[in-house]
């Protein structure tokens, strides 16, 4: 299947991760680090990028950036490219230095910003670069400094974070520090790195499915109100219902719908139920438990025929207009 666009409009937060290609280092030391960074201030003003949190870590960097005049990619590729030139000049080397293209997530503010600064802001700690936080908050390679007050990076918006946690700014620092300290015990949250809502989530007593999209952290309603930006349309269509998934693999397999939901050993129905559980789980981000229900099996039988139905896609990539 084709990667997906980036959903890359003005006025939209993104959590941006960059990666080293193989995992490489993208800093060899401190001259290339501040040569990022220097450039990356330059930028967000010139672009008119808001910046609420930064981290370098040694083989990616987390950005949380809102652009406000111009596009994401304006900024990211002038970053990347001139740094990724500057760097095999300086270390005589060739080739890509970044893997594949950076990763952007579209996240909903309210219930989430102050989350992600945190989370990005927590990174050196979490690894294990830095031992505690009095090391954090003197770190020269993030924003947690500048919000601090013990480093300066023009261009990070520091007055709206700092906002959040109290009109004064001593009290503010002092309110932020001990929201970033509360957060030690979270450990990784692949939710915040991996795009949200990964899979329709079905409301209690409701029997609602909430969209969902794996390039937005937020809930269904603010996935909705993505898809009515003009810019964003064509990018978000609606995800096929579960039931209409299903009737079209059955027509396909030319087997009757109900007979899909009984256990019968026969490999037609076996690759039909194969087919459904990749396509709903896997692509579309159905509740596994949902499916796992429908056929009258366990979470884990999903799984196993989620990976079964991958080959037999993959095999049969005409099964791939069905679900366009």
């Amino acid at each position: 299947m084709p990667r997906t666009a980036r959903l890359d409009i003005v006025g939209l937060l993104q959590h941006v991760i960059v990666r080293g290609i193989e995992k490489r280092d993208i800093f060899l030391n401190d001259q290339d680090r501040e040569f990022l960074l220097e450039r990356f201030s330059k930028l967000l003003q010139e672009t008119g990028t808001d910046c609420l949190a930064w981290v370098f870590m040694p083989n990616h960097v987390h950005f949380l950036l809102r652009p406000k005049q111009k596009k994401l990619a304006v900024l990211m590729r002038r970053l990347l490219t001139g740094y990724a030139v500057n760097f095999n000049l300086r270390h005589q080397r060739s080739g890509h230095l970044f893997q594949n293209r950076y990763k952007s997530i579209v996240c909903e503010e309210d219930p989430y910003l102050l989350e992600l600064v945190r989370y990005i802001h927590l990174n050196p700690i979490r690894s294990g670069l830095l031992k505690e936080m009095k090391e954090l908050d003197h770190y020269r390679w993030s924003g947690h400094a500048v919000l601090m007050g013990n480093q300066k990076l023009p261009g990070q918006t520091t007055d709206e974070v700092l906002a959040y946690f109290g009109h004064q700014i001593k009290i503010a620092r002092l309110n932020y520090h001990k929201f970033v300290l509360e957060g030690f015990p979270q450990g990784r949250r692949d939710e915040l790195v991996g795009g949200g809502l990964r899979r329709i989530l079905k409301l209690k007593n409701v029997g609602e499915l909430q969209a969902y999209d794996e390039r937005i952290l937020g809930n269904g309603k603010f996935v909705e109100q993505l898809r009515q930006e003009k810019e964003l349309s064509d990018l978000l269509p609606p995800i096929m219902p579960l039931q209409e998934l299903i009737k079209r693999i059955a027509n396909f397999f030319g087997i009757e719908i109900e007979a899909l939901k009984q256990r019968k050993r026969n490999k037609s129905f076996a690759d039909a139920r194969s087919v459904i559980s990749y396509f709903a789980v896997r692509e579309m981000g159905h509740n596994g438990a949902e499916v796992a229900r429908m056929f009258n099996v366990s979470r884990s039988g999903i799984s196993v025929a989620a990976d079964r139905g991958k080959e037999i896609v993959h095999e049969n990539p005409s099964l791939w207009n069905l679900v366009k």
